[in-house]
């Protein structure tokens, strides 16, 4: 099944806690001047639990959320401001062509079982992620022709140019995983990484251990403990009894209460989380662009921010942090009175909409998108399902009219170039420029072509996004080096560290 839409569940935070405006509402990290114990144990709180480890076939974001960077890497990695870094490369370079990548593999590298990392086992993981149908991304090496190994360097070439390869290898596409390994990747890992995998208590915690053998700068604690709490007051209760150093998913309303011992502050940073509300374009009313645009109209998006405590507005398909970002709040601006004609015209004055939604992402969300859709003369009725339900009747059969759902993964334009994906949007021009940002020949061209997109998917009224969602982190003052954007997506860890003060 592919990653990009059960990346949605990852973010199994309360609507209350999703949104965020920009960084100018919290605090600044905290900036501990007490000793760092390398020997200490942090406990962070998440929102959702993976169902299994296996990073080369299961879907979510809470896998990449943990593993990523932690336990398993790439050739190259991505900094939290989005800049592709290497990694298990010590050096790449780009022929003039963008069709030959030359990566340089480092030396001295070891899985976490002891066995040395070989140009064999790049060339074998990528040619997996490149060919086995049913692995995470596999997509997203589609115009990879093939990979050799010479001694130390690896030798990708491609069939055309791909202006997203970089960054594809820096995520679960281009994980290096050990050669014909016999772990079972649903409870066990053997990666790379300043991490090893302890123990996992599943309903519970995964335990993460420093690992000694690293090839890189040693992690700056002994232990990470992600604790798993999906309810924000019980993770509040579990901070004010300092069972936790790290709360993310927190709310931005219950800033006062974990602050007001002085032992936590609350960070914002951005992220490109997306409050999705989906519109299914076969359904008998929204097929017509009239009636999704009057939905658009009929949502007052300033009002969701105000609801959730924190967030900013988002009115097009890419977030501020992705490339080729634009302020399209002027294509379907908040006007009842405009989605009250639109329907009238459509024919659609008095009609009644199902809304179908994961029940982990709360009641916030659903009863704004009711009221004020009663507001303009629709019946919204909430469908509230458990996970397994809605892949099925969403994601699987797209048998639905409208779901929200929280897309949290950076650079996902590509669902919109997907006329099979959940959203049931097709338009070839938005396929043709999406093909046309892979083939181009700077990353300027590139956002050019899908600032041409997104706008379309906007004017078309696919969809209403009903904010850009944030990270909202509730960090221990003796706390240092915790990420703090993006942090629903990716948690590199390494350098975290906790002194006694």
């Amino acid at each position: 099944m592919h990653r990009r839409t059960l990346a949605v569940a990852a973010a199994l935070v309360t609507a209350a806690a999703l949104a965020l405006t920009g960084c100018t509402g919290g605090g600044q990290a905290p900036t501990s001047t007490g000793t760092p114990d390398p020997n200490a144990s942090v406990a962070i709180r998440l929102v959702l639990e993976p169902s299994n480890l296996d990073i080369r076939q299961t879907s979510g974001a809470a896998l990449d959320q943990i593993l990523m960077d932690n336990v398993y890497q790439g050739l190259v990695s991505r900094t939290p401001d989005q800049k592709i870094v290497p990694s298990l490369a010590s050096e790449y370079q780009v022929s003039d062509d963008r069709l030959t990548y030359t990566f340089t593999l480092r030396e001295g590298v070891t899985f976490d079982d002891g066995q040395k990392l070989t140009a064999d086992d790049v060339v074998w993981s990528l040619e997996q992620h490149r060919t086995q149908k049913g692995w995470a991304d596999a997509g997203r090496l589609a115009r990879v022709k093939s990979v050799t190994a010479k001694d130390q360097t690896i030798t990708v070439t491609l069939k055309e140019p791909d202006s997203q390869l970089l960054w594809n290898l820096s995520g679960r596409a281009g994980v290096i995983l050990k050669k014909d390994d016999t772990i079972d990747y649903k409870t066990q890992a053997n990666g790379t990484g300043p991490f090893t995998l302890g123990s996992w208590k599943q309903g519970d915690s995964i335990t993460f251990e420093r690992n000694d053998d690293y090839w890189g700068d040693a992690a700056k604690v002994k232990e990470v403990v992600f604790d798993y709490i999906p309810d924000n007051q019980a993770a509040l209760n579990a901070a004010q009894a300092g069972e936790v150093d790290v709360v993310t998913g927190f709310d931005a309303n219950l800033k006062d209460q974990i602050e007001a011992n002085g032992d936590y502050k609350l960070v914002l940073g951005k992220s490109t989380d997306k409050g999705t509300l989906a519109m299914n374009s076969t359904d008998k009313w929204l097929k017509d662009k009239r009636v999704r645009q009057a939905i658009r109209q009929a949502i007052d998006h300033d009002a969701v921010i105000k609801a959730l405590g924190s967030g900013q507005t988002m009115y097009g398909p890419i977030p501020e942090l992705d490339p080729g970002y634009e302020d399209l709040s002027s294509v379907a601006p908040y006007d009842p009175d405009a989605a009250k004609a639109l329907l009238k015209e459509a024919g659609a004055s008095d009609i009644t909409l199902t809304l179908t939604i994961y029940n982990g992402y709360g009641t916030t969300i659903p009863q704004i998108l009711v009221s004020d859709l009663n507001a303009v003369g629709i019946t919204l009725k909430v469908n509230a399902v458990e996970f397994p339900t809605w892949l099925n009747d969403v994601y699987v059969n797209h048998d639905y009219q409208l779901s929200f759902v929280l897309h949290t993964e950076a650079r996902d334009f590509e669902n919109w170039a997907n006329p099979d994906y959940y959203f049931t949007y097709d338009n070839p021009k938005v396929q043709e420029l999406y093909q046309d940002s892979l083939s181009a020949s700077s990353d300027d061209e590139a956002a050019g072509y899908l600032q041409q997109a997104a706008r379309i998917v906007s004017e078309d009224m696919a969809a209403d996004w009903v904010y850009n969602g944030a990270s909202v982190v509730a960090v221990g003052t003796n706390i240092t080096g915790m990420p703090s954007v993006n942090v629903n997506e990716r948690l590199n860890l390494a350098e975290i560290a906790k002194s006694s003060q």
